[in-house]
């Protein structure tokens, strides 16, 4: 690897094109290097991840209203939209856009975190349309979503958006855009202009994630997918991008970021080099934050050391955590809505106080039934989840930087104080499901987690289909890739209701089909 130096530059000052980060990631994008097979499997891990937890949600409201915005664009070769027949297709655009909204709904795929959080499953959406869109081969996606999910995870490893309140998707459009040039065999040139058009029309607030979180956390990816496909269709009729965009004298750096006296380092692979960032990620167990991954096991763990299980005789919960876990979705982040009975289930997703508390009482958590109303109002788990609260220790601050993935942690320390002044205290630093904990994910669980969330959803001679071509991506056709998605019965796909009003009116031989 590489590490690149990034500052911004003064409009006076020289910086080779062939310098500019844009440049450098779009270089590294279209490598022509071969995909490791380790690489292949887990990407085949995460397309089976992310149909998997696109079955859980697609017949969730604001999954309805993607899958219906995008079957009004029907176009031919186009792409297919999960839950739709596999004829069904509609413009690749509009297809990363349902898609992507399916697998994000639930906050349940992979994740990456370091400088800054990702979610680099996200990346699988628009690069999967745009080959299936295009005629491309199995082998041709493997090697776009090994791209993607490189320069989106080498941006997380450099780059920190969140102290400045700039949402996570400014590295992941750039990512898609590089992976879908890629995925293309385009020039680094062209390359270049679709990543720096990517960054520039996807940069929004983090306040999609803070406060009263709406749908719009679900969008937000699908967003910078939807646009890293137009950039690159742009780039590819020769119109260019805002440039330096990251280094400019009035670019991402310097007024988005932290500003002109800002040093970045960005690590990428030199020439030659395998892209290998996808090793570095990890999905999740359970449907929530990812910094809620260890601390749910933890609760699950801790449960039994409550005498007679009996949670009301608990006078306090304090965790002792990261400085990202303290301020995103514990009591640092100042969210009265955190603890709110009635809050939405994106904003209980981001409610360490309430995750730990519901899966202490459970056992465990579900992606549907541990966010019911009726289960967040239940007047003994809201007298329990008010005792939560958080606090930054520096010692798991500095584990969660650790540049030794050895050492780098994403849990914390729990003190349940029980009416008696009895101390409980237990810690844990990563998920089971982590490539470090105590049951790591393989193809196995990859596969079982696919079934359980289809159950009910896919008939099982579909999930078998599906899994069936999933496992033999690198070797498809182009005219194979459309057996990388999923068809649902009518009557699984939910209640349109309000999702069916809006300006675009889908063929009523699309909806049902």
């Amino acid at each position: 690897m590489i590490q690149h130096q990034v500052r911004t530059y003064a409009s006076a000052e020289t910086l080779p094109r062939e310098e500019e980060l844009a440049h450098k990631l779009a270089a590294v994008a279209v490598d022509p290097v071969a995909v490791t097979p380790e690489v292949e499997e887990m990407i085949v891990n995460r397309i089976i991840d992310n149909a998997a937890v696109a079955a859980a949600s697609v017949a969730r409201k604001p999954v309805i209203s993607a899958r219906l915005q995008a079957l009004s664009h029907p176009y031919s070769p186009g792409a297919t939209v999960f839950g739709a027949s596999a004829d069904t297709r509609v413009s690749p655009e509009w297809a990363a856009w349902a898609n992507g909204v399916a697998v994000r709904e639930l906050d349940f795929h992979d994740t990456f975190l370091a400088a800054d959080y990702s979610h680099p499953g996200d990346n699988i959406p628009p690069i999967l349309a745009v080959a299936q869109h295009a005629g491309r081969s199995g082998a041709e996606l493997v090697r776009g979503i090994a791209a993607g999910y490189e320069i989106q995870v080498d941006l997380v490893r450099g780059i920190c958006l969140h102290e400045h309140k700039i949402d996570h998707i400014a590295h992941l459009a750039p990512a898609a855009a590089g992976g879908i040039s890629a995925l293309l065999g385009l020039d680094v040139e062209t390359a270049y202009q679709a990543i720096g058009q990517a960054l520039h029309t996807s940069t929004a607030t983090r306040q999609s994630r803070k406060g009263a979180i709406s749908s719009w956390k679900a969008y937000a990816p699908a967003f910078g997918g939807k646009m890293a496909i137009e950039a690159v269709d742009r780039a590819m009729r020769g119109e260019g991008a805002p440039s330096p965009i990251y280094e400019g004298e009035d670019g991402f750096i310097a007024w988005l970021l932290s500003g002109k006296d800002a040093r970045y380092t960005v690590p990428l692979p030199e020439a030659g080099e395998a892209k290998r960032a996808i090793l570095d990620t990890y999905t999740k167990e359970h449907s929530a934050e990812y910094q809620s991954q260890a601390l749910i096991d933890l609760a699950r763990k801790m449960r039994s050391s409550v005498p007679n299980e009996d949670f009301s005789k608990i006078s306090s919960i304090v965790i002792h955590t990261s400085h990202h876990t303290h301020y995103v979705i514990g009591t640092g982040a100042n969210d009265p809505q955190k603890m709110d009975p009635h809050a939405s289930r994106e904003t209980l997703d981001h409610s360490i106080m309430y995750i730990f508390a519901v899966a202490l009482e459970d056992g465990g958590w579900h992606h549907a039934r541990s966010y019911a109303p009726e289960r967040a109002q239940r007047p003994d788990t809201v007298a329990l989840w008010h005792k939560v609260s958080t606090v930054e220790d520096a010692e798991w601050t500095k584990r969660y930087h650790a540049p030794d993935p050895n050492e780098r942690a994403f849990g914390g320390r729990v003190v349940i104080t029980l009416d008696d002044g009895t101390k409980l205290e237990d810690e844990l630093a990563v998920a089971d499901a982590h490539p470090a904990g105590a049951r790591p994910f393989a193809r196995a669980q990859y596969v079982e987690k696919f079934r359980t969330l289809a159950e009910g959803v896919i008939e099982p001679d579909e999930q078998d289909r599906f899994l069936d071509a999933a496992q033999r991506v690198g070797e498809l056709s182009g005219e194979e890739l459309s057996q990388l998605s999923f068809t649902v019965a009518a009557d699984r796909l939910g209640n349109e209701g309000p999702s069916s009003r809006g300006i675009f009116v889908p063929q009523e031989s699309l909806v049902t089909a």
